[in-house]
C-alpha cells in the first residue's frame, strides 16, 4: 500500500508541538482526498545508537502512488501542507514510497 510519511523534527517545544498537532493539523490532514488511513508514532522516535533529531512520525496510506499526487496537489492538501509553518517550524520531511508484502 502506497504511503505518505512525515518526519517531524525535533521542535522546541514539544508540548505546544503536540497540543497543535492533534488538535488543529490532525483534522486538516484527515480531510485530504484519497486518504485511507492516519498512523503516528507513539512515544520517542529512537536510532539504534540512541536518540534521534525526530519528535513524531505520520504514515498516510493511500490506495496508489497517484492519489497521493492527487492528495497533494488537492486544495486540502495545500492546506495541510501551509499549516505547516503554524507548529512544524524545525522542519519536516515527506517521504512516499510503495510497499510490499514479503
Amino acid at each position: 500500500m502506497p504511503k505518505l510519511m512525515v518526519v517531524y523534527k525535533m521542535p522546541a517545544d514539544c508540548a505546544a508541538f503536540d497540543s497543535y498537532y492533534f488538535t488543529k493539523h490532525i483534522p486538516i490532514a484527515k480531510a485530504i482526498p484519497g486518504l485511507r488511513r492516519y498512523e503516528v508514532s507513539n512515544g520517542a522516535i529512537k536510532t539504534a545508537a540512541g536518540d534521534s533529531p525526530f519528535h513524531l512520525v505520520a504514515l498516510l496510506s493511500f490506495d496508489s502512488l497517484a492519489d497521493i499526487q492527487h492528495a497533494l496537489n488537492s486544495p486540502e492538501g495545500a492546506a495541510a501542507a501551509a499549516d505547516l509553518a503554524n507548529f512544524a517550524q524545525a522542519g519536516a520531511d515527506l517521504l512516499i514510497f510503495d510497499t510490499k508484502e514479503v
